[in-house]
């Protein structure tokens, strides 16, 4: 198993535990579908979409809604289509295993992108993410834009838990503020709260890594996998947990 292979294992897109591929609780993912509105026989696009828990949402919640999520991750997709399947919307979601930045389909009512501004390379990304939102929906239609931001200044253990660079996010004012460049303008703001994280990092990343190593004690990479445990904890709960999180924008355009 290499490094790479190490940090697959413990990543959330092959994690049944965990419902949404973000810090994200139940009542919060209704208040989001709540606020998108979309309206019966709505086109709706996630771009980035993983397994596309959300996108599925937004379309069983108006009778006649299609949607495109937009994956690079095979196992993601596989798991999204078998929910889609599960729940009688196959032919009502699609996924395609196709990159963000490449998608060029417009003219939908929602677009939709999730913590995927890393699918827009270069120091622009954010920028990026943005222009694409606007330019998938039609004149009058909404996004939802989640985006990572400091809720304060970084400390240096926070940059480094996260792997990130001083500019690499945001302020919240920051995020909408770029939103607005793109001609969008916030209906909603949210962010996710502390349970969310604790419990996306406990039942996602950390926690998955945690189970395999006690279901594996004989393994051969069982320190390997473990120390990745204990690096992803610390940078987490010694790090970034209270300055960093996601935002959830609502956007009309």
């Amino acid at each position: 198993m290499s490094a790479e292979e190490v940090r697959a294992l413990m990543s959330a897109a092959g994690n049944d535990r965990l419902t949404w591929n973000t810090p994200l609780s139940e009542e919060h993912a209704a208040r989001l579908v709540a606020a998108c509105a979309p309206a019966p026989g709505s086109r709706i696009a996630d771009l980035g979409c993983g397994w596309g828990e959300l996108l599925t949402r937004l379309v069983e919640a108006a009778p006649g809604a299609a949607g495109d999520g937009i994956e690079t991750d095979p196992a993601a997709v596989a798991r999204g289509r078998r929910l889609a399947e599960e729940r009688g919307l196959a032919e009502r979601v699609r996924f395609h295993e196709t990159p963000a930045a490449a998608w060029a389909e417009g003219g939908y009512d929602l677009a939709v992108s999730i913590g995927s501004s890393h699918a827009w390379p270069g120091a622009t990304a954010r920028e990026s993410t943005g222009n694409a939102l606007a330019a998938a929906v039609r004149p009058g239609g909404r996004v939802l834009f989640g985006e990572g931001i400091w809720q304060q200044e970084p400390t240096p253990a926070a940059l480094a838990g996260l792997g990130a660079e001083p500019g690499d996010y945001g302020s919240l004012l920051e995020l909408i503020r770029l939103a607005e460049s793109h001609g969008l303008r916030a209906l909603q703001v949210t962010v996710a709260d502390q349970r969310e994280w604790d419990l996306f990092e406990s039942e996602g990343p950390i926690g998955r890594g945690q189970r395999w190593a006690l279901e594996h004690p004989g393994h051969p990479l069982h320190a390997e996998v473990t120390a990745e445990v204990d690096a992803r904890r610390s940078g987490y709960y010694g790090g970034y947990r209270s300055s960093f999180t996601l935002a959830y924008l609502v956007l009309s355009t």
